[in-house]
């Protein structure tokens, strides 16, 4: 099963890695690849993975997804380029997904890779393979946590992380996080259990921050919620969501339980743009500058969240901004990317630098779409006030 997975596996490996060397692979050389692996051709004329600014992982789903930013993070080449383990979740569990881009935070820095249930896709068992998870020593050398429904790969030393519903699940996660780093995050997000759309961008600042992230229904807080605040004594409480999917009085009530800040917006594209403008005393983004890395994905493929959590933690560090459309920059989320657009006085290479990297190939996220978001990451000259 392994050795069957390694040749899509490689072709995705590959390809980032030559995007990510600069330059930019051009869909020429792409389509010699991918045709030889699978029969699809990629269109002509356009650098499909990698321009100047962006880096595109270019995954059919969210499972290729998850497998291609492991392997782009813990390429294995080195001790220090092995995750100590790899987070198993259920790709029909969107939830657990999200809540367990926590384990990707310091100090057990466990990337998401996706499952069918108990059974572990061929292109997941070469991610594993590949990156060659050492064991973590504040986990009894467990080299996976399985979440929820999630199987893993015979032989590879793993924990379980269960839980009866989604709600349950993401405060068994909470728990689990608390078991392997020794401390309980002082910040708590709490997000839509039913709208995934709202929830996604919770995902990379779980990753960056180790803050746990817990679910609500719209107009009543869950006891396994409740429980897990209580077990933090008074977090700061931060409500990513707007009214219409986070009514105001689960707001009230979380309010018993620690200071509590609702941040959001009407619409998911707004709504991430507000979660990576946000700050507070330590938390959040606070993304109103030049200088930064960003990750773009669909608001439609939810566990394209958690596959790209590990993009949060490494590399351009930088918060998940979504898209609704494959053919379209929402103008919301175009104006937010020239706001921060790099600028320079004298000489561009004593400026700082955006990059963003999008989720999923060209259906999902088109290649104008990449060119117009490659544009806006350009550093340019500013004269006066004004940019040329």
């Amino acid at each position: 099963m392994i050795r069957g997975a390694l040749p899509s596996l490689a072709v995705l490996c590959a390809c980032l890695t030559l995007a990510a060397c600069g330059g930019g692979l051009q869909s020429t050389d792409i389509q010699q690849r991918v045709e030889g692996d699978t029969g699809r051709e990629t269109p002509l004329g356009f650098p499909v993975l990698a321009t100047k600014n962006t880096t595109r992982v270019p995954g059919e789903d969210a499972v290729q997804d998850a497998a291609a930013v492991a392997t782009a993070v813990y390429p294995g080449f080195s001790e220090t380029q092995r995750p100590q383990a790899v987070t198993l979740v259920d790709r029909d569990q969107w939830q657990a997904a999200i809540a367990a881009s926590v384990l990707m935070a310091p100090p057990v820095k466990a990337p998401v890779l996706l499952t069918d249930g108990k059974d572990v896709p061929a292109i997941t068992a070469g991610a594993i393979e590949r990156v060659k998870p050492r064991g973590a020593p504040l986990a009894a050398r467990a080299q996976a946590f399985r979440i929820g429904n999630a199987g893993a790969p015979a032989g590879l030393r793993s924990l379980p992380v269960r839980g009866g519903d989604p709600f349950e699940l993401a405060a068994a996660i909470d728990s689990f996080s608390f078991r392997v780093t020794g401390t309980r995050s002082s910040n708590v997000i709490v997000t839509s259990g039913s709208d995934p759309r709202y929830a996604m961008p919770a995902a990379s600042w779980a990753a960056k921050s180790g803050d746990s992230v817990l679910f609500t229904a719209r107009d009543s807080l869950p006891t396994p919620t409740r429980r897990a605040l209580e077990r933090h004594e008074r977090p700061s409480i931060y409500v990513l969501g707007p009214p219409s999917v986070i009514s105001q009085r689960v707001v009230r009530e979380l309010g018993r339980l620690g200071p509590t800040r609702r941040i959001g917006s009407e619409g998911p594209v707004p709504n991430a743009i507000s979660f990576a403008r946000y700050s507070n005393r330590g938390f959040g983004w606070s993304l109103r500058d030049p200088g930064h890395g960003v990750v773009l994905a669909r608001s439609d493929r939810p566990l394209d969240a958690a596959a790209a959590a590990a993009l949060a933690s490494s590399g351009t560090y930088g918060p998940l901004l979504l898209t609704d459309s494959a053919k379209v920059l929402p103008p919301a989320l175009g104006a937010f990317l020239l706001d921060i657009q790099p600028g320079y006085q004298t000489d561009p290479v004593r400026g700082v630098y955006n990059h963003a990297w999008l989720l999923g190939d060209e259906s999902t996220i088109s290649a104008e779409v990449q060119g117009k978001i490659d544009e806006l990451s350009e550093i340019v000259r500013v004269r006066v006030g004004q940019r040329q």
